[in-house]
């Protein structure tokens, strides 16, 4: 299952806080094909009825059922320029 790094459940949270969305708000990514790897990537209000709902520190994500296939041995990293602009990285899950 994808997993969040710390950076990115903060990064997360704060986008999903903005613009007074609810408690339930989250990131939703979804994808138009399971071995795309390519992503839209929007703040959401809610997931939606087939998502997949990952919960990590406070921060929701949704992901569509390709995005959830495609995530599934994947970590999502984050980062905020000096500008305010936010940037996700996908990496692999380092093997236990």
């Amino acid at each position: 299952m994808l997993t969040l790094t710390e950076n990115a459940s903060t990064v997360v949270k704060s986008l999903a806080s903005r613009g007074g969305t609810s408690e339930d708000a989250g990131l939703r990514i979804s994808s138009a094909a399971p071995d795309s790897r390519e992503y839209a990537v929007e703040v959401a209000p809610q997931p939606a009825d087939a998502d997949t709902v990952l919960e990590s520190d406070g921060a929701r994500v949704f992901l569509d059922a390709n995005a959830a296939l495609s995530l599934d041995d994947k970590v999502l990293d984050a980062d905020v320029s000096e500008q305010g602009n936010v940037r996700f990285s996908i990496a692999e899950q380092q093997a236990v």
